[in-house]
């Protein structure tokens, strides 16, 4: 059944953090919660799906939509741009339902500009350590790669102090929960961060 309320989640996090995972299963389970797919002007992967993973586009295709107003969010990530689509998310909206943005802080701060029932919500590893780990076990970079990712991730978490609510992911299911407590009708809340995690992690207060 639709929500009266419904929200805009926006899920933002460095690379390897989990969010497009917990963003996919969080919709999986809820019902009345769907996933904006973005669109990008980079090559499909080998397992990816067009229409499903992302809208993959040209990029003067891109940027003719920049220039009509199509984005309510975009941005140029490792050569590549990507946005989200406005229409999607009003559509969403007046229907009653959820939406969850699987984007990243520069993008979460523009759409919680333009739109009051943003929750804005960022997701951390456990340590520096567990995040280059998982990036390691996906085994889609190089190692150089890897090391500006790590650089970039570093530099990403710093911005979790400006977000309404921070997680931890250090366990997928548990995370999942915090998460599903910033949906409309949910009593529960997150998890507090444990004691000197953001000093574990380098962040600022």
């Amino acid at each position: 059944m639709p929500n009266k309320d419904p929200v805009i989640l926006i899920v933002a996090a460095a690379s390897g953090t989990g969010k497009s995972s917990l963003s996919k299963a969080l919709v999986k389970s809820e019902p009345d919660v769907v996933l904006s797919i973005s669109h990008t002007t980079r090559q499909m992967g080998r397992n990816e799906v067009d229409g499903q993973d992302y809208f993959f586009i040209s990029e003067q295709t891109f940027l003719k939509m920049v220039e009509t107003g199509n984005f309510v969010e975009y941005a140029e990530v490792y050569g590549h741009y990507y946005g989200t689509s406005r229409q999607t998310i009003e559509d969403c909206l007046s229907s009653g339902v959820s939406v969850v943005l699987d984007i990243d802080w520069q993008g979460a701060q523009q759409v919680a500009s333009q739109f009051d029932s943003a929750v804005r919500v960022f997701l951390l590893p456990p340590s520096i350590a567990t995040l280059r780990s998982r990036l390691v076990k996906r085994n889609r970079d190089s190692g150089e790669t890897i090391k500006e990712r790590m650089r970039m991730a570093i530099d990403d978490m710093k911005h979790c102090v400006e977000f309404d609510h921070v997680i931890l992911n250090d366990n997928f299911n548990v995370a999942l929960q915090d998460l599903k407590a910033l949906l409309p009708g949910t009593a529960a809340t997150p998890r507090p961060l444990p004691e000197g995690l953001l000093k574990k992690l380098g962040i600022s207060t």
